[in-house]
């Protein structure tokens, strides 16, 4: 807590006088829910229709290889989040990354203290005392990780009404009837007609498209499985143990994974997409009636991916570019349009770089990287590598050149799967056990254990061997 206080200090001492702090952007976060990375029509999806997302695409620039890091757990997404509020990588985080502790300075504080209002809506997969700490208002908040169809699903969602004092018990919730990505898209419509003149930062977190995939009309009826492609990497099973083969995420079909399993599963994966994003065009609408859409800055942003079909997985519980890479989307004030970027970025550089384009000092708890620089100059690098982690069994590194390296350790049986993604961007070519690529596979797997050195990864993965 004292470390925390001392932060809080160092950042009032750099917040804006109050006359700055009104001319100051706004700031409007857009996170779906295991949408991958190839789900936008305007960077490349022909089969989906996404006006909103192809919106900001126009509008602003989009970062084509941004990656999550995985997770410790089955439920990517709470670490995912944590990154977002907190600007720190995985291992980085208070344990699996469920807890944010006081410690770590999240986004809306820093904004807060900045002389923004803060307000939230939809889904906080972390617990309830942070984001008691985030926000000073908010509305049909979902404190869990899925709306279970126990509970009434994406139809009739179990949400939270604002609660001051943070206590949010986990009984004696609200139940709305709302579909869940209209009725969050209604909060922030009604807080981005009420705010006024103060700078805002808004957190619209959908639950959408994770499952139950029921999207409602006419949204149902926008795919027909017989129209859908099957993946590229397309598989009935995976062709190994990868240490969670039996996870809930893929346990919702039987296996093995028919042709027709799959295109039901993308067609309704398709429709909750399309569905959320005729929500984000509503907002954006909105947002654009307030006369605030040219001052202020919008991230559009994905917490991980989903198989889906592809490897024969349905889950984001591996480490394979559908499941690690995510959309990231930037628009508004100090950022380029109709612009694409392809260097290696994360999740965790979201925060700095909000702070950054805002002018506001780093808190030195945040560990991600700016953006900026690759906003300014095209030609800018990203991360050299990226790194990341499923549990204690999955290990995997990818260079900026493209090459990738996934490491295995399930029952003892150490296993490797080496792409390149240059000519295999589907990751269906092993070239593990090919004699001409012995030394590029013995070199990333000195960069992974660098990486996972460099990470404070708890698992010694140079004791794994190859």
């Amino acid at each position: 807590m004292r470390i925390a206080i001392v932060v809080l200090l160092l950042i009032a001492a750099c917040r804006p006088a109050p006359d700055v702090a009104d001319q100051m952007p706004s700031v409007l976060i857009l996170y779906t829910d295991d949408q991958r990375f190839n789900t936008i029509g305007a960077l490349g999806n022909d089969e989906i229709k996404t006006p909103a997302m192809d919106r900001l695409v126009r509008t602003g620039t989009a970062f084509t290889r941004a990656q999550t890091m995985g997770g410790m757990h089955g439920a990517l997404c709470a670490p995912s989040r944590a990154m977002l509020m907190t600007g720190r990588p995985l291992f980085s985080l208070h344990e699996t990354g469920d807890l944010i502790p006081p410690a770590h300075v999240m986004m809306p504080e820093l904004l807060a203290e900045a002389g923004y209002r803060t307000f939230s809506t939809g889904k906080w997969h972390n617990d309830r005392a942070s984001f008691a700490r985030a926000f000073g208002s908010a509305a049909s908040i979902y404190l869990g990780g899925m709306h279970w169809p126990r509970d009434g699903g994406h139809e009739a969602p179990l949400v939270h009404d604002f609660d001051s004092t943070g206590a949010y018990p986990r009984e004696a919730r609200r139940q709305d009837s709302t579909y869940s990505s209209t009725l969050y898209a209604d909060e922030a419509i009604a807080f981005l007609e009420s705010v006024g003149d103060a700078p805002f930062f808004a957190h619209i977190s959908f639950t959408s498209p994770h499952d139950p995939r029921t999207p409602p009309a006419p949204f149902d009826a926008w795919y027909a499985p017989d129209s859908v492609a099957l993946p590229p990497n397309y598989l009935p099973e995976h062709p190994f143990d990868n240490g969670e083969l039996r996870v809930r995420d893929e346990m919702l079909r039987e296996h093995p994974r028919s042709e027709r399993a799959v295109k039901e599963e993308l067609a309704l994966y398709y429709g909750m997409i399309s569905e959320v994003d005729a929500q984000i065009g509503r907002i954006l609408d909105a947002l654009e009636a307030t006369g605030k859409r040219e001052s202020t800055i919008v991230v559009f942003a994905g917490d991980n991916g989903l198989a889906v079909g592809s490897h024969g997985l349905l889950g984001k519980q591996n480490l394979y570019e559908h499941s690690m890479r995510v959309p990231l989307i930037l628009s508004g004030p100090g950022v380029p349009e109709g612009e694409q970027r392809s260097g290696l970025v994360y999740i965790s550089d979201i925060f700095p770089t909000v702070a950054d384009l805002l002018g506001l000092a780093m808190p030195p708890t945040v560990e991600g990287h700016s953006l900026v620089p690759m906003l300014h100059d095209a030609e800018a690098p990203g991360r050299a590598a990226a790194f990341y982690a499923y549990r204690d069994f999955q290990r995997a590194v990818r260079t900026a050149d493209n090459w990738k390296l996934i490491r295995y350790n399930v029952d003892g049986m150490v296993r490797d799967q080496l792409f390149d993604l240059t000519e295999d961007p589907h990751e269906m070519r092993n070239l593990a056990a090919d004699p001409a690529h012995q030394d590029k596979l013995a070199e990333l797997g000195a960069l992974l254990i660098e990486q996972s050195r460099l990470y404070s990864d708890p698992v010694d993965v140079a004791a794994w061997g190859s």
